[in-house]
């Protein structure tokens, strides 16, 4: 459920081609956004923090996804401590893997530690491999 919560906050602006409003166009617009949603969010599975044994996304460490019409890809994520010892490397990786996705043309990560992430923010997977529940 709580992977559920963190798709909602993704935030996509469909360009539906040739602006007409039929049906037809906005479900293959919003079926192609869906499917890059989920390519991203794979993408971003695919990066771990080193210390921890759960990937990024399920660690509730990306804030928020925002995908433009021209397929720009921007980021918000924070990390588990701001002292992180390869906090200067994270952002790159999850650059490099959303990078990855067929379609994207730019990816950009912006760092927050507001709120600050704690441990309520993982998803129930997460909480499961580190014995968290």
């Amino acid at each position: 459920m709580e992977e559920q919560e963190k798709n909602e906050t993704i935030e996509r602006d469909i360009l539906v081609p040739g602006s007409t409003g039929e049906a037809q166009d906005i479900s293959a617009a919003t079926t192609d956004m869906d499917r890059l949603t989920e390519d991203i969010i794979a993408a971003i599975k695919t990066v771990y923090d080193p210390e921890i044994p759960v990937d990024m996304f399920e660690l509730g460490l990306i804030y928020k996804i925002d995908v433009s019409d021209d397929k720009d890809v921007t980021i918000d994520m924070t990390l588990t401590a701001p002292g992180c010892p390869v906090a200067e490397y994270m952002p790159q990786w999850v650059i490099d893997a959303v990078g990855t996705v067929a379609g994207i043309r730019d990816v950009r990560v912006d760092m927050t530690f507001d709120p600050p992430w704690d441990p309520s923010r993982m998803s129930e997977e997460a909480q499961l491999v580190l014995n968290m529940y």
